[in-house]
């Protein structure tokens, strides 16, 4: 794909603005390295780092067993975000212009807005999250305060909460490029921290901290199920928890300069990433049970109960860049081009991700006192599992439907009779795949009697949603592979 050939030769307002067109392959400066840090700072947030370190205590598997489990779930991650990262690497638009191409130019929207509506809802209750670790180190520092509180904080949590919201603003106002300087800082500091903390507790732990690994872990939960079901809920807990990154990982790879350095990051992102990382989360935790009689998952936990000044320091500027960093991968860009997406005449990427900035400051701020306290995350784990079909029909239309070629002109047309248009700038094929696997994929969440595919739901919703759309697209085949339906 030459540079010349991704020039927009008739400009549609309702459709472009220099966010959203094609990057040329001059303009990209990302390598494996900045890819390779996009999944370091999804993987090393204080969240993933509770869920990995939970995993290895709740299935009741050896603690081996669990590692494998998720080191699976990364290479089943790393090909899947493979496929949705390499058109984008071929022709340097973001997902919402992608999603075009199947779901019609103006049917984009709908997905474009449903994983907004989740990024902005993540960014605040993330940027809450983040504020804790400043929180930590101001009490660190100074005192906790006069201990009164409004909506559920303290003044200090306030203070704190207001620093990380404009810290956030203050990175994505100087563009792409200084959120790359972020992450490619913020990822191995964070694996150093982590590091630094494993090798003290396996010193401490000594000579008791292995047969913790292979024995105490085993005993630790009971087991409803089998172990093969068991190892498999936790390869389908740990897809669903990359699902967001998944679908719009072409937001990512836009910038990336060549097909094989995104595939180098994600290799060293995911499989190998993750297996290192979950086998330090498996060493602290065996290492906590040893030296404090139970296992904790929070490295929060641990530290405080060290108790030691310096490394409270430490550990709360390590949490707070590993928080901020996962926020601004998962939370932020996907809704800045998703909201750019909708008006692109009248948002741009800044404006769409100070809109997000804004909104997500009210979830944040009330998330302690009202929004934790109704369900709503139930809510917003809904819409997650109603996104998944998204990915399949994404992927089918790509490599099956259109065969890895997309017209750049056409994705830009909102012309009637152009490629990409269908009836009203809708697919109806789309709209009908993506309603029938969404129906499953919130069933799963919804209805008790399937809740025991909870875990595979994500992946289960992708593969309707790819089948359907396959079905209903070969079922009235086109005179050419992108003439309009």
């Amino acid at each position: 794909m030459q540079d010349n050939e991704l020039n927009i030769q008739n400009i549609d307002p309702s459709l472009y603005n220099e966010d959203l067109a094609p990057l040329k392959h001059k303009d990209r400066s990302w390598g494996a390295f900045e890819i390779f840090n996009v999944w370091s700072n999804d993987i090393q947030s204080l969240f993933g780092y509770t869920l990995a370190a939970s995993l290895f205590l709740t299935y009741g598997l050896n603690g081996w067993a669990v590692m494998a489990a998720i080191i699976l779930a990364g290479v089943i991650v790393m090909y899947l975000v493979n496929l949705t990262g390499k058109p984008s690497v071929k022709y340097g638009i973001p997902f919402p212009v992608m999603v075009r191409a199947s779901m019609g130019v103006r049917g984009a929207n709908l997905p474009a807005m449903l994983r907004a509506i989740i990024g902005i809802f993540w960014y605040g209750v993330q940027t809450y999250f983040a504020s804790t670790a400043v929180t930590l180190l101001i009490t660190a520092l100074f005192g906790a305060g006069d201990g009164s509180t409004f909506l559920g904080l303290s003044g200090v949590a306030w203070v704190s909460f207001v620093i990380v919201w404009l810290f956030q603003i203050a990175i994505f106002w100087q563009g792409i490029e200084r959120i790359k300087h972020f992450l490619n800082w913020a990822g191995p500091l964070v694996y150093v921290v982590m590091v630094a903390l494993m090798i003290v507790v396996w010193y401490q732990a000594g000579d008791e901290l292995l047969p913790a690994i292979s024995t105490i872990f085993s005993a630790d939960a009971e087991r409803s199920g089998s172990a093969v079901a068991a190892f498999l809920a936790i390869v389908g807990t740990m897809v669903a928890y990359f699902a967001a990154v998944v679908i719009n990982f072409g937001d990512f790879t836009r910038f990336v300069r060549t097909e094989r350095q995104m595939k180098l990051g994600n290799l060293l992102g995911l499989p190998l990433n993750v297996a290192f990382f979950s086998f330090i989360a498996l060493i602290i935790t065996a290492g906590t049970l040893v030296l404090f009689g139970e296992a904790l998952t929070n490295p929060a936990d641990i530290v405080e109960r060290v108790d030691s000044l310096p490394l409270t320091i430490i550990a709360a500027l390590t949490f707070f860049a590993a928080t901020v960093g996962i926020n601004l991968v998962a939370n932020f860009i996907p809704p800045a081009y998703d909201l750019a997406n909708l008006f692109p005449s009248k948002i741009s990427f800044k404006v769409g991700g100070l809109i997000t900035a804004v909104v997500a400051f009210f979830v944040g701020a009330l998330w302690v006192s009202v929004i934790s306290q109704i369900g709503v995350p139930g809510f917003v784990n809904a819409l997650g599992a109603i996104v998944a079909p998204f990915y399949g029909i994404i992927v089918v239309d790509y490599y099956l439907v259109k065969h890895q070629h997309l017209d750049m002109q056409q994705l830009f047309s909102s012309k009637p009779g152009s490629a990409y248009y269908y009836v009203k700038g809708w697919n109806h094929r789309a709209l009908l795949a993506f309603g029938g696997a969404a129906l499953f994929s919130i069933s799963t969440v919804l209805v008790p009697a399937l809740a025991g595919l909870g875990g595979y739901g994500w992946m289960i919703g992708a593969a309707l949603g790819g089948t359907f759309y396959y079905g209903l697209m070969l079922s009235h085949r086109p005179a050419a592979a992108t003439s309009a339906i």
